[in-house]
């Protein structure tokens, strides 16, 4: 968490290089080389939009209850249960992001320097592995303020060459080539156009990044909570200026690129064939250094919760019995957690390389079942246990069957219908639920700030009192942070 000291500029800037990385860039170039400008332009305006998003609403409650995880928030609001799925969730969806950055940074190397690709998302991967571990988000920090900014300033200089005819071929001329439906508004309103899913990819974006582990890594790291909401604010809008140059771009590369172009490879050999070298290097450069710092980002959140949430709190304390860990043994559990995070991450990219998919995949997935959790367990007194439990399981699995069995001319609504849901049965469960979990027990988990030593040891509810416990009735029947019992099945200490 960078001790809990990072300022405005930081947070902003380090937000922004999370959402214009490799999967970001290269995806939105390869989707509109594919599909037209609103396929890939709902990449960084999703992104965007969800920063803005974050800052409106989400930032300053998080930021002021001193978690070092996200499912730390289940974990203090629902309990064990709701901790580990959204702890599975959440790393099963980074690494699928930390596989989209890495595969970016493999076709880059791959296109400049005639790498294979193997060796360049191997050398990619060593580097994330060797920086994250030995500086963790302060490694991203202090790069981020040369990468984020460098990649905007480029991706502008890229835009405005070819859109200023310095190219020796009019922008006119290149518009002019473009298949109408390309670039006109029936990628927004036309189903045959592609209109459901380009939406479906947006709200995924807008809404599900919400749950991203490397977004709130750096709202918890915020020095206080409204440097958190400002440095959302920031990051977003510098997002959303990336959105013209880099959708552009991709409508460039369809005029000046071969048909059969690999469209992931679009925005490198754009880069290195058609711009001038200064302009293509600093693309690539900016490009390169945002994916690392994104895999980096995610790299250090999700073996942060496999060595907190899953091995300290659920294994060590819960399941065993035994006390938290020593700040010092947790920094060790996480640095030998990266490697096989690392690996599969590695793995992934290699075998499937998509990096503009990825990233609204890996969304996709925590959208369906993680968002209605966090939303109504931080803004409705009776969010509950059960309806958390009930919602991340229902909603994550119903977009997986829906993965597997949407007919195609549908898409899009595959993407929507899950969260939906999801919502709805969370009310229907906590209504229906409340005697016996009344919610309003764990609502003011969110104005409780723990000792720090409390939550470096993983017992961050130690000293919160939870209302009825003291008395009788159904709160006091389940007493303990940890469910029924207290932690490990062990008797729940009278300070709750």
């Amino acid at each position: 968490m960078a001790g809990k000291s990072l300022p405005l500029a930081l947070v902003g800037t380090m937000l922004a290089a999370q959402a214009v990385d490799g999967n970001s860039s290269l995806g939105n170039v390869a989707l509109v080389y594919q599909f037209g400008f609103w396929a890939g332009a709902i990449v960084p305006m999703g992104l965007g939009a969800c920063l803005l998003v974050v800052g409106a609403g989400y930032a300053k409650p998080l930021n002021k209850m001193s978690m070092i995880t996200l499912p730390d928030f289940y974990y203090r609001r629902f309990g064990n249960g709701a901790e580990g799925i959204s702890s599975v969730l959440l790393i099963i969806s980074f690494i699928i992001l930390v596989a989209g950055n890495l595969a970016a940074c493999g076709f880059i190397l791959e296109t400049v320097f005639g790498v294979d690709y193997l060796w360049g998302i191997v050398i990619a991967a060593a580097v994330v592995l060797v920086y994250t571990a030995a500086g963790g988000i302060f490694a991203s920090a202090y790069t981020n303020l040369f990468q984020v900014y460098l990649a905007i300033g480029a991706f502008w200089a890229g835009f405005l060459f070819f859109a200023g005819g310095f190219s020796g071929t009019p922008w006119e001329t290149v518009l002019g080539s473009t298949p109408p439906e390309f670039l006109d508004m029936s990628g927004l309103f036309d189903v045959a156009n592609g209109a459901l899913i380009n939406w479906g990819g947006f709200l995924a974006l807008a809404l599900g990044d919400i749950i991203a582990l490397d977004f709130m890594e750096r709202i918890f790291a915020a020095r206080n909570p409204k440097t958190a909401r400002r440095g959302a604010f920031m990051g977003g809008a510098l997002t959303i200026f990336t959105v013209v140059p880099t959708s552009m771009l991709g409508i460039a590369a369809l005029y000046y690129l071969p048909a059969d172009t690999l469209p992931d490879l679009a925005l490198p050999l754009l880069s290195v064939e058609h711009m001038p070298f200064a302009i293509g290097a600093a693309i690539l450069m900016g490009v390169v250094g945002a994916s690392m710092s994104t895999a980096s980002g995610g790299l250090l959140a999700i073996s942060s919760v496999v060595s907190r949430n899953l091995v300290n709190r659920i294994i060590r304390r819960r399941w065993l019995g035994r006390p938290g860990t020593s700040d010092k043994k947790l920094l060790v559990m996480t640095r030998l957690a990266l490697i096989p995070m690392i690996g599969a991450g590695t793995a992934l990219g290699y075998f499937l390389p998509a990096p503009g998919i990825y990233l609204i995949l890996a969304f996709d997935i925590v959208f369906a079942g993680a968002l209605a959790p966090l939303t109504l367990g931080l803004f409705w007194k009776k969010a509950n246990m059960p309806a958390a439990i009930a919602s991340l399981l229902f909603g994550t699995g119903l977009r997986m069957v829906f993965f597997f069995t949407w007919p195609a001319d549908l898409a899009g609504l595959d993407q929507l219908i899950p969260p939906t849901i999801s919502f709805a049965l969370f009310i229907l469960v906590a209504l229906a639920t409340q005697k016996k979990y009344p919610g309003k027990a764990r609502h003011d988990v969110r104005d409780y700030v723990p000792p720090e030593e409390d939550v470096i040891s993983g017992e961050d509810l130690r000293h919160f009192q939870e209302e009825g416990v003291s008395g009788s009735g159904p709160a006091h029947s389940n007493n303990g942070p940890d469910g029924p019992g207290g932690p490990g099945g062990a008797p729940a200490r009278s300070a709750l």
